[in-house]
């Protein structure tokens, strides 16, 4: 954190300066892990529910930690402890002040689906022309928005800040610290209703980003997205998607047969012919969100091509693999009704007889039995072939697709029965919150030889 000093990260959090510290030494980057701090780092001891980071601030020392984040000074501890009455407030204060000091464009993404998949595609496109950081892996909370912020250097021409959220007020603390001075909305759907209640709820948490923004910000907006759509901000609107409404649209959408995506891009009497090296409707609206950001910086069309064509896809987010036996979307990285759905529409554009295994999609709140239920009778409707459930919630899906629906109690009972629920020449989509663990079913249908 270039010219973050102790003793300016001291005066922005109210705190104290104990033990043997320079107050002029610069900071690095934050760190709450003490395995990853590097010479110079500040470490943040979080107090956690298994473990205090307190404990570790003898080892932060030993890798070299410039000074270290506490409620409390450990015995016998003579190092630089930088003292604060909460650790997450002051590292919140600290890294708000550190943007202040920073004059490149920051864009900020949020949504209920799709986070991660636009952050990677706008971070790809703005690669061809600048030096970008973004959000690593899913540091996107309250803890992980100022470790991103405080990861930016001199070398950074811009940045891509993934902002995630469960609760109200929780997305104006993040915008208070990123300072977006350009938004990217998804989608608003079904996610985190056990706290955000209904839609209107999640629109209006997720939009306390505004509050932050300036008048002539651009937010960049899902115009097939029914409230964001009709989302009224004194911003710069500009509204992305497959209608003829949007300003930045996709026309000619169809999948190759290597598994990637082909559609024209049409925006300001443009039009790109894009290759998008991944599968399934939800990639194009990536890459439109993609291109949308490097119209407003103004990249040439080569630039957002070639970015849109670098673009990797991250983890277990909708990755197509010809297994041999089968054609495996695995999308079990977390799952709500929205991206549940969208992967059922994906799903619908491969050949051959299609299958889905789903899992419980959890935090849904009080109609959550009800949108497992609408999910399998969707997935029936819509021609899936068999819907194969698994978890306590998800026997409302196999209900919900009738007699097209399958039910386990047992995950090991579902692994132990995929040779003879499964034929050659199947596409299925697997797709479960994360904490159903259904990449035990992705990587036995990786090696399932039928």
């Amino acid at each position: 954190m270039q010219g973050m000093t102790i003793a300016r990260a001291a005066a922005a959090c109210g705190g104290s300066i104990r033990g043997a510290a320079d107050p002029a030494a610069e900071l690095g980057r934050i760190a709450i892990d003490s395995r990853s701090v590097a010479p110079g780092d500040l470490f943040a001891a979080y107090r956690g529910e298994r473990v205090d980071g307190h404990d570790y601030i003898a080892a932060a020392f030993e890798r070299g930690a410039a000074c270290c984040l506490a409620e409390r000074v450990p015995e016998g501890e003579t190092r630089g402890v930088l003292l604060v009455p909460s650790v997450q407030r002051a590292l919140e204060q600290i890294a708000e002040a550190y943007r202040r000091g920073l004059g490149l464009p920051v864009i900020g993404v949020t949504g209920s689906v799709g986070k991660t998949t636009a952050k990677e595609m706008i971070a790809s496109v703005l690669s061809q022309r600048l030096r970008v950081l973004k959000t690593e892996a899913n540091l996107n909370n309250q803890i992980g928005v100022p470790m991103t912020i405080s990861r930016i250097g001199p070398e950074h021409e811009a940045a891509v800040v993934e902002m995630g959220i469960s609760g109200f007020g929780e997305m104006r603390t993040l915008a208070r610290i990123a300072r977006p001075t350009m938004a990217v909305y998804t989608v608003i759907g079904h996610a985190h209703l056990e706290f955000l209640h209904d839609l209107d709820g999640v629109l209006r948490a997720k939009t306390e980003m505004l509050e932050l923004m300036d008048d002539d910000a651009p937010v960049i907006l899902n115009g097939d997205d029914e409230k964001l759509r009709s989302l009224r901000c004194r911003q710069r609107r500009i509204l992305y998607g497959l209608s003829e409404r949007c300003d930045v649209r996709a026309a000619g959408v169809r999948p190759l047969p290597d598994g990637s995506t082909a559609c024209e891009i049409l925006a300001r009497g443009r039009r790109l012919d894009a290759v998008i090296p991944a599968y399934g409707r939800h990639m194009v609206y990536a890459a439109l969100e993609g291109a949308a950001v490097g119209l407003e910086l103004g990249l040439t069309d080569g630039e957002i091509l070639a970015g849109i064509a670098a673009y990797e896809t991250v983890g277990r987010r909708a990755a197509l693999t010809d297994t041999g036996s089968l054609r495996l979307i695995d999308d079990c990285y977390n799952s709500n009704p929205d991206s549940a759905r969208c992967g059922i529409d994906s799903l619908l554009e491969l050949p051959g007889r299609r299958v889905c295994i789903l899992g419980d999609m959890l935090e849904q709140g009080e109609g959550e039995r009800q949108m497992h239920f609408d999910l399998g009778r969707y997935a029936a409707e819509h021609g899936i072939d068999l819907v194969i459930a698994n978890g306590p919630l998800s026997a409302e899906i196999a209900r919900g697709a009738g007699e097209r629906g399958v039910y386990y109690v047992n995950q090991q009972e579902l692994l132990d029965d995929l040779p003879s629920l499964l034929q050659k020449g199947d596409a299925v989509l697997v797709k479960a919150s994360n904490s159903m663990r259904f990449s035990t079913i992705s990587e036995a249908l990786k090696q399932l030889v039928l």
